[in-house]
């Protein structure tokens, strides 16, 4: 990873209101219940290089056992190393139908199971797992440090927590770019004034590496030890 965390800017709020506010559970079915069926044509292009990084580094990573948070369509399950045992989660069950076609079409064999349950509050005991991996999640849940404070506790000591996701640019073109998406991105709820110190505290941020990731460096790829 190239950097450290730097301590963030607080992302403006749309031009057109104030800051989103964050999605509560059924918000979130029904916005996924409404895009299962075309979430990958929609936003699997703009989201794969992200995607493809992450999932790289997970495959560099020492550790079998991955959990992924936010499963969704399974757009990431191929491309896990073969020897991994991944688990994904998602709270929409229309989005994990999705992935389950995925996995019996493409045959996936290292994908040992895939749960509808909420990321803020998993059923697997302590220490589950080597790698936890939230990609496009983090601005969509109620409550993200609660998430990721989850994601640490189902994490073996010594393993690593991994977010792609989009944090709010202060200004320049990255900033234009964001307001351009804007629209389409509220309905998936990706909220294009997401900070990161919503996700991260200060401790976080001195221990977190982090990258961009194209296009336009929109996401960021981040790895933080447990």
């Amino acid at each position: 990873m190239s950097h450290a965390l730097q301590q963030p800017h607080r992302g403006r709020a749309p031009r057109n209101g104030g800051p989103v506010a964050a999605l509560d559970a059924d918000a979130v079915r029904a916005a996924y219940r409404r895009w299962a069926g075309v979430y990958d044509t929609v936003f699997g292009g703009v989201s794969s290089v992200g995607r493809r990084r992450a999932v790289a580094l997970v495959n560099r990573l020492p550790g079998r056992d991955v959990l992924e948070v936010g499963v969704g369509t399974g757009l990431a399950l191929p491309r896990y190393r073969q020897d991994a045992r991944i688990t994904g989660i998602d709270l929409s069950t229309e989005m994990l139908h999705q992935a389950r076609k995925r996995v019996a079409e493409l045959r996936l064999r290292n994908v040992v199971a895939l749960r509808e349950m909420d990321a803020e509050a998993t059923d697997f005991p302590d220490a589950s797992f080597d790698i936890a991996v939230a990609m496009f999640v983090a601005s969509v849940v109620p409550n993200p440090r609660k998430l990721l404070a989850e994601m640490r506790r189902v994490v073996r000591p010594g393993g690593n927590i991994l977010f792609v996701n989009h944090f709010a640019a202060e200004r320049g073109p990255r900033w234009w770019v964001e307001r351009a998406m804007a629209p389409a991105s509220r309905a998936l709820g990706w909220h294009p004034d997401f900070a990161m110190e919503a996700l991260f505290a200060s401790d976080d941020m001195a221990q977190a590496q982090a990258e961009p990731a194209p296009p336009f460096g929109i996401f960021t790829l981040v790895r933080l030890p447990n």
